[in-house]
Order: C-alpha cells, then sequence, then structure tokens
C-alpha cells in the first residue's frame, strides 16, 4: 500500500467521515433531469486530515472579475464541463487541479456525488452543477489560479456550529438582498455554495456524544 492510500484510510476511517461513506452508498446522490440546452458543470469538497486531528473542507474566494457571475464569490473548486471531459466526475478533479493546484487523481480519493443543485440566480443561463466529495492528502499544496483570490481550508466543527449559520445582507448586481449565510472568520457564503454545504452536513450526520478527532 502507498503512504497516499495509507493517510486516505486513516482519514475514511474518521467517525464522520464514516458516515459520509456510508450515506453516499446507501443513499447516492440524485442526477437533475436535464433537458434541452443545459449547461454542465461540477463542483468539489476535498476534504484533508487538519493539523488538529480534525477533517477540514477546502473553500475559495474568486477572483473579482466583470463578467464572472460569481466574482468575489466564496466557493468550492470547480466550473463548467468541458468536451474533453469524459464525464462530471472528470470535470471537478479538472478544474479543482486548475484553480488550486489540488490534484486529486494523484494525491485524493473520489468518494461519490451528492444531489444535482441549481443556480437560483434568474439572470443566468439554465446550469445543472453536481458537488463530489474527495478526500486528500494532508499536506496537499495549494498553488491558486489567477482566477482564485484566496483559498483555505475550514474544520468541520465549524460547520457545525449552528452560530455560523443565519441570515445576512448581501451584495446582488447592485443592490443588497437578505439571504441564508454561513461565516466562517471574514468569510460569508451564501447562494448555491451554502445550499451545497447544508447538505453536506446532512450527509455527514450529526456528531455523536463523546465523539472527538483524536
Amino acid at each position: 500500500m502507498s503512504a497516499t492510500a495509507a493517510e486516505l484510510d486513516r482519514l475514511a476511517a474518521h467517525p464522520p467521515i464514516v458516515r459520509l461513506i456510508a450515506s453516499l452508498t446507501q443513499r447516492p446522490g440524485r442526477p437533475a433531469a436535464v433537458a434541452g440546452d443545459v449547461r454542465l458543470a461540477a463542483i468539489l469538497l476535498a476534504l484533508r486530515l487538519g493539523s488538529t486531528g480534525e477533517p477540514e473542507v477546502l473553500m475559495i474566494k474568486r477572483a473579482d472579475a466583470e463578467r464572472d457571475p460569481w466574482s468575489g464569490h466564496v466557493a468550492l473548486p470547480g466550473g463548467r464541463m468541458e468536451p474533453a471531459d469524459a464525464d462530471l466526475a472528470a470535470t471537478a478533479v479538472r478544474e479543482t487541479w486548475e484553480e488550486t493546484g489540488v490534484d486529486v487523481a494523484r494525491d485524493g480519493r473520489l468518494l461519490g456525488a451528492l444531489d444535482d443543485v441549481t443556480p437560483r440566480t434568474p439572470t443566468l443561463a439554465p446550469m445543472v452543477i453536481r458537488p463530489y466529495v474527495a478526500l486528500v492528502r494532508a499536506e496537499v499544496e495549494i498553488v491558486p489560479s489567477n482566477e482564485v483570490a484566496a483559498a483555505f481550508w475550514v474544520p468541520l466543527s465549524a460547520l457545525r456550529t449552528a452560530d455560523a449559520w443565519g441570515t445576512g445582507n448581501v451584495r446582488v448586481r447592485g443592490g443588497e438582498r437578505r439571504v441564508s449565510v454561513f461565516r466562517h472568520g471574514p468569510y460569508t457564503v451564501w447562494g448555491l455554495t451554502e445550499r451545497v454545504l447544508r447538505q453536506f452536513l446532512t450527509y455527514v450526520g450529526e456528531p455523536r456524544a463523546g465523539e472527538s478527532f483524536d
């Protein structure tokens, strides 16, 4: 067994990841019905073992770009499917590598997909986005592309903190809108990414009494 495989096996043995894998096995993500001219995309929840012994999720803040509808948003790595992609899993792996330098094919392991999601912004072209989940090595190097202003890891305990979830005002197309949000340090997550994180937590399940990450 390689060192990478052994490390990923240790991460897979953590209680919340055990529940995640079991949930993905028992109820794989549901694909959306696609008809007509619908764009396809994929995003990735990459999980590593943090320095405290706790699983962490990789997130990014997108660089400001005039023509990008997600300009400046806090998000998960991902993007549109390209003709050369064999499937949406390949899209998630490719886009994550292009945006963050994380090579899941070399340094990780795909676990499966969550339910497909669609943006609720009426000005966007019809799109279906598939969220994938993967394990990656703890020491994987982040090399942000010019599309990424920042990349950071969010501990699973932070996602489970009830006070981090609520509502807030965000800037949308020159105005303000009150929406559901997740807050982590200086970052505010809303929209499609917030919905995906909520869905991810249902797959991880609630922490059990006395559970720790040691």
